[in-house]
């Protein structure tokens, strides 16, 4: 029974971690994703591509989104 606590805690952290540790709006989008897949494989349309095209478009939109507006101005160490 205590391994399947630990296990079930374990789980919950994960998903606390991924959604509200990360940009919560990959993880929607992700989330979404599966959904979209789901039933379009239960109607038996190929969606099998669906996740992988929304996880690299919504990786190269949250790296777009970290990185600096400008460049910087330090040249940085001198050699």
């Amino acid at each position: 029974m205590r391994t399947v606590v630990s296990f079930v805690i374990g789980v919950a952290r994960f998903f606390y971690g991924f959604i509200f540790g990360d940009d919560w709006r990959v993880a929607a989008a992700v989330l979404l994703a599966l959904i979209i897949t789901g039933l379009s494989v239960a109607n038996q349309i190929a969606a099998w591509w669906l996740v992988p095209a929304i996880a690299i478009a919504m990786t190269w939109v949250s790296l777009r989104r970290a990185r600096p507006a400008q460049p910087s101005t330090n040249p940085g160490p001198r050699r």
